[in-house]
């Protein structure tokens, strides 16, 4: 198996086995593209997804990727406002928390949800 992927593999499981701990709450997670990023709020006792955000629309601006994720942030905490959830789990996935991934955790954390 490939260096990367393994590392990959072991991050994802190592996050997740920390997630499980923390029931009753939302999961927030988090997918990165190369171009784009997509976030949703997950209710895995009910399985199903209860709002999500993506940076699809803002592709037209002259806006950096990470510009982008601090926007998608600011849009994601808003609706979870709007659904009165005052917490959330934040799953990065086997994402390193820099970059995009953390721009978007704490514009999730400025606009008052926490995390």
């Amino acid at each position: 198996m490939n260096k990367v992927l393994f590392q990959r593999e072991r991050r994802a499981k190592r996050t997740r086995a920390r997630l499980i701990s923390d029931k009753g709450l939302p999961r927030l997670s988090v997918y990165r593209s190369s171009k784009h990023i997509y976030v949703q709020l997950i209710d895995d006792q009910k399985h199903k997804t209860l709002v999500a955000a993506d940076d699809l629309k803002l592709t037209q601006s002259k806006l950096s990727k990470k510009d982008r994720a601090k926007k998608v942030g600011g849009d994601i905490a808003n609706k979870i406002i709007g659904l009165k959830i005052k917490q959330v789990v934040f799953d990065r996935g086997y994402y390193k928390y820099t970059g995009r991934i953390k721009d978007l955790a704490t514009a999730v954390r400025e606009a008052g949800v926490k995390i």
